[in-house]
C-alpha cells in the first residue's frame, strides 16, 4: 500500500466481468469508474465500464486484424474483453471463460489446460496466465489515461471470493505481480460490496439498521456463492459493524445455470434428432448465458432464439438454432437452484462417485442454493461463542438475519431475489421474527470495485471499517534447544503469534525476541490454537502438545538467497492478520537482509 498516493484503486476481478473504480483523495467526487478501451467486435473499438472476463485465442490469420488496435496489445497473443466474448461465442473451442474458478482447482491452478476443449494446434495456457491478461489490460487502460500517475504508484485493492483458499489468493497475487502491479491488498467480495453500500449511504446508513441487526450478504456471482454475516453493535455510544461469519467455498453460480439451460436445450434437440458434439455444448452454454440475461431483464419476452455454432468454415460455419422459453428457464433455474426448503434442510452429498472422470471444476454436488444457506446459518451458530451474540439471537439454533444485501450477477434478477427473500421470511416466521429488511445497491455490476476503492480510504482512516476480530488465540510451535536424550524428543512450546481479539488488517511485532529458523531443507512448522486462553502476542506456552489444540502443520523448504545447504539463521517475527482471514507469519533475518513468509488460513478453523 502507498499511503501517500493520490488515488485509491479498487479492482473487481470477476468470474464474468471485471471493473476498476477509483477515488481521488484530493477531490470530493466519491468513487469513479474507469472506462476501459476494448475491441467489441472485428475492427470495432469502444470504452465500457466493465471488461468481460473472457479470453480468445485467435487463429494465426486473425491475429493481425484482432490485436494491435490498442497500443499496448502489439505484443499480445490473446484478446480479452467484449470482443473475446463475441468471437468466442462463434468459435467456443478457442474461448476461455470462468478462469477464476480454476484458481481453486488443485490440478488446474498452474497447469496450462485452458481452453479445455481446444483444437490440437492451439497452445493452452494456465488460469494464472488468464488472470494476468485481464489485470494487465486494466493496468494498461489506467496507465494510458493517467500517464503521470501510474497504477504501480497507487494504493490498489483487488477483490477475491470470501471462500478463496490460501493457494487461490496467492495465485491472484502472482497474477497481479505478473501484470505489473506492485504492492496490493486483497479484500473479500461480499465485504467489498458492503463497503460500497456504506459509501453510497454515507452517514445515513445508521438510519437503515438497528443495534443487534444481523445483516446477511448474499453474493451469487458467475462462479461462486458466498455468504457473510455482519453484526451491528453499539460501542461507546456509536454503531459499529463486525463481520462474524464467512461461508465455506461453494463453486456454484451463474456458470452452473448456463450449463443447466444448455443441457435443457440439448435434450430438446436430441428429441428432434439433432446431436451436439462436446465443444458445441459449451458453445451452447455461452449462447444460453446471453438468452438467460435477456429473459431475466425483459419480463415481456416469452422466448429467445439460441444459436449453436457449427463446423462449416474455420471461423463460423453453419449454425444450429433453437428457442429457450421463459417457462423452460424458470423451471430449470427456480427449481434447480432456488427451490424453497426448510431451515432444517441440508445440501445432498453423493455417497458414491465415478472413479474416473475428465478434468473439470469441482462444482458443488447440490445446486440448491437455499439449502447451502440453511447449512451456513446453522454451522455459523455452532462456531460462534455466546458472548459474541446479542440476546435476541442467543436462543435460536441458527443465526437469524434481520437484513439482507444482495450482490453478484445472479441476484440482479427479481425472480431469484424474491425467492430467496420469500424463503428466508418463511424461516423467520417459524421463530416469530419480523421479515427481512432489504438493503439496496444502486449498481450491483460495479459495487465490488467501488467498495474496494472505498476500502482504500478506510485504510487511511477516512471511512468506517467493518471489523473482523480473531475469536481464538493462535500459536506457532517452537522447539526447545536441549542436549540430545535417547528416546526423548525436544520439548515443544507454543509462541502466541495472533492473540484473541486481533483484528483483520492489523499487524503484531515481537521485538526483542530472537529465534532460529531452519532454511535450506524441508521443515515442519506446527500450528496450534486455544479456544479459551487469552495470551498476549509473544507469550510462550510450555508443553504445547498438552496445553493447546494442534491444527494442520505446514511443511515447506525455505530457501536462502546466495547460499546452499541447510542452516539455522537468526530471525525476528511479526504477524499480519490479512483482510481475507490469512495469518502471515514473517520471519526476518536479524540483519534485515532477507525475510520468509509462512501463511496459515484461519477461516478453516
Amino acid at each position: 500500500m502507498n499511503p501517500d498516493s493520490p488515488f485509491s484503486i479498487g479492482i473487481d476481478l470477476g468470474t464474468t466481468n471485471s471493473a476498476l473504480a477509483f477515488i481521488h483523495h484530493e477531490e470530493a467526487e466519491g468513487s469513479q469508474i474507469l472506462s476501459i478501451p476494448q475491441l467489441i467486435d472485428r475492427n470495432l473499438l469502444d470504452e465500457l465500464p466493465t471488461l468481460p472476463s473472457f479470453l480468445y485465442c485467435p487463429l494465426e490469420e486473425e491475429s493481425s486484424s484482432l490485436l494491435g488496435h490498442l497500443k499496448w496489445e502489439t505484443a499480445n497473443e490473446h484478446l480479452v474483453g467484449t470482443g473475446a466474448r463475441v468471437l468466442g461465442e462463434r468459435t467456443p473451442q478457442r474461448l476461455i471463460s470462468s478462469a477464476k474458478s480454476w484458481l481453486c482447482h488443485q490440478e488446474g491452478q498452474k497447469q496450462a489446460i485452458l481452453p479445455l476443449y481446444a483444437p490440437e494446434d492451439l497452445a493452452k495456457i494456465s488460469a494464472v496466465d488468464v488472470a494476468t491478461a485481464y489485470l494487465q489490460h486494466l493496468r494498461e487502460a489506467w496507465d494510458e489515461s493517467h500517464l503521470q500517475e501510474l497504477i504501480s504508484d497507487q494504493q490498489v485493492t483487488i477483490t477475491v471470493p470470501a471462500s478463496f483458499d490460501v493457494v487461490a489468493r496467492e495465485l491472484t497475487l502472482q497474477a497481479a505481480t505478473g501484470a505489473g502491479f506492485s504492492t496490493i491488498t486483497l479484500l473479500e467480495e461480499p465485504i467489498s460490496a458492503f463497503y460500497a453500500w456504506l459509501a453510497e449511504n454515507g452517514e445515513n446508513w445508521r438510519e437503515q439498521v438497528n443495534i443487534g441487526d444481523l445483516i446477511l450478504v448474499c453474493d451469487i456471482g458467475g462462479g461462486t456463492t458466498d455468504f457473510s454475516l455482519i453484526l451491528v453493535r453499539q460501542e461507546e455510544g456509536s454503531l459499529q459493524l463486525d463481520r462474524i461469519a464467512v461461508g465455506d467455498h461453494i463453486l456454484l453460480g451463474g456458470d452452473n445455470m448456463d450449463l443447466t439451460l444448455a443441457r435443457t436445450l440439448q435434450l430438446k434437440m436430441q428429441e428432434e434428432g439433432r446431436q451436439l458434439q462436446q465443444w458445441q455444448f459449451f458453445g451452447l452454454a455461452h449462447s444460453c448465458r446471453k438468452a438467460k440475461e435477456q429473459l431475466l431483464q425483459d419480463a415481456e419476452l416469452g422466448s429467445v432464439s439460441v444459436v449453436v455454432p457449427g463446423r462449416g468454415s474455420r471461423l463460423v460455419g453453419g449454425t444450429i438454432s433453437c428457442e429457450l422459453t421463459r417457462q423452460e428457464l424458470e423451471e430449470a433455474l427456480l427449481e434447480g437452484f432456488f427451490s424453497t426448503c426448510g431451515v432444517e434442510d441440508r445440501p445432498t452429498q453423493h455417497t458414491q462417485r465415478t472413479g474416473l472422470r475428465t478434468l473439470g471444476l469441482n462444482y458443488a454436488q447440490d445446486s440448491r442454493i437455499l439449502r447451502h444457506l440453511a447449512q451456513f446459518l446453522h454451522e455459523s451458530r455452532k462456531r460462534i461463542g455466546d458472548e459474541e451474540l446479542p440476546e435476541n439471537i442467543l436462543k435460536q439454533e441458527f443465526l437469524v438475519p434481520s437484513a439482507i444485501l444482495f450482490n453478484g450477477g445472479a441476484t440482479k434478477a427479481p425472480l431469484f431475489r424474491d425467492r430467496i427473500v420469500e424463503t428466508l421470511n418463511g424461516w423467520l416466521e417459524t421463530i416469530e421474527q419480523s421479515n427481512l429488511k432489504l438493503l439496496e445497491l444502486s449498481d450491483p455490476d460495479l459495487a465490488v470495485a467501488q467498495g474496494a476503492a472505498y476500502y482504500g480510504s478506510v485504510q487511511r482512516g477516512l471511512g468506517l471499517r467493518i471489523r473482523s476480530a480473531n475469536t481464538f488465540s493462535y500459536y506457532i510451535g517452537v522447539e526447545s534447544t536441549m542436549p540430545a536424550i535417547p528416546g526423548m524428543p525436544p520439548f515443544m512450546n507454543g509462541l502466541c503469534v495472533a492473540p484473541s481479539g486481533m483484528e483483520e488488517g492489523s499487524e503484531v511485532h515481537l521485538p526483542g525476541m530472537e529465534f532460529g529458523l531452519l532454511v535450506g531443507e524441508t521443515a515442519q512448522f506446527r500450528f496450534f490454537i486455544s479456544r479459551e486462553r487469552k495470551d498476549e502476542a509473544g507469550d510462550l506456552v510450555e508443553n504445547a502438545e498438552e496445553e493447546l489444540e494442534e491444527l494442520a502443520s505446514l511443511e515447506v523448504c525455505l530457501e536462502m538467497e546466495d547460499a546452499t545447504g541447510s542452516q539455522v539463521v537468526p530471525v525476528q517475527l511479526r504477524t499480519l492478520l490479512t483482510e481475507v482471514g490469512a495469518l502471515d507469519l514473517w520471519c526476518e533475518k536479524t540483519d534485515g537482509s532477507q525475510q520468509w513468509k509462512l501463511e496459515f488460513n484461519l477461516r478453516n478453523e
